[in-house]
């Protein structure tokens, strides 16, 4: 008996399906936070200086400087963070530069409350605490959620996918001749489907599997291949798929053309 299938860290749609999307990793996520936080630091700095300059030039009293130092802080550590995730539809710039996102544990995107608890919470979590706390937190969480996460239900998602490379399969030189002559039908869907699914990765396979599925996908495309050249199985494969796909483009540029042909004389009647 198969061992069940762990279901606990699924994130779910409304509609109870499951959705495939992988939270950040804690380290991308530290990494990304930690960005946030020096920017977060480096605006409260900035204020520093010019408040230093206002005092002497005199703009600022003590007591309007206690009220700007305290409004600073609040700007620099809770508005401008709340304000940039709602801009950026929770994709600060730490975000960004590790390729993650906030959503909602549902994988539905975040609003002004989630936001807003965030940041209220990470002013404690990450900036009183210089992240002490936000780090425990995603370290003992399965998606590296802070608190203001668990609070807020939501977690980072990751947004930032390697680029796919193309698999385009060329003609085997051997069988380019058989090509000419070759009489190849339309695969069934699902037939040029596998097919297609198993050139791509057969450079990952072992040899044997490699070889036997080769086998197999050839006799199940042989009813539509005529004749079937004398050669190995996944080179006779791929030749197949270069004939239909030829094959396939020249239908769609003379339909193109003709529709071409048709509009032109309906415009000229």
């Amino acid at each position: 008996m198969s061992a069940p299938i762990d279901t606990s860290e699924e994130v779910l749609s409304g509609e109870a399906v499951a959705i495939d999307a992988l939270p950040l990793g804690f380290l991308l996520r530290a990494l990304g936070a930690l960005i946030d936080m020096l920017i977060g630091y480096a605006i409260f700095v900035l204020w520093l200086f010019l408040r230093n300059w206002l005092v002497n030039e005199g703009v600022l009293t003590e007591a309007t400087d206690r009220i700007a130092n305290i409004a600073s802080m609040a700007v620099s550590f809770l508005i401008i963070p709340i304000t940039v995730e709602m801009l950026t539809k929770g994709r600060s710039l730490g975000k960004l530069a590790v390729g993650g996102r906030i959503v909602r544990v549902d994988g539905g995107a975040t609003g002004f409350r989630h936001a807003f608890i965030r940041g209220l919470l990470g002013v404690l979590e990450i900036y009183m605490t210089v992240g002490s706390i936000a780090i425990l937190s995603g370290a003992l969480t399965a998606r590296s959620q802070r608190l203001g996460d668990l609070v807020a239900g939501t977690y980072s998602q990751r947004v930032r996918t390697p680029k796919l490379i193309p698999h385009v399969p060329m003609m085997p030189s051997e069988l380019a001749g058989w090509a000419q002559i070759a009489d190849v039908a339309r695969l069934p869907d699902r037939l040029a489907r596998r097919i297609s699914q198993f050139l791509a990765s057969a450079p990952q396979l072992v040899p044997g599997a490699r070889a036997r599925v080769a086998q197999e996908l050839l006799i199940e495309a042989s009813p539509f291949v005529s004749p079937l050249p004398a050669a190995n199985p996944e080179r006779v494969l791929i030749a197949i798929t270069c004939v239909r796909r030829e094959r396939e483009f020249r239908a769609l540029q003379n339909s193109d053309r003709r529709a071409e042909k048709l509009t032109g004389r309906r415009v000229g009647v």
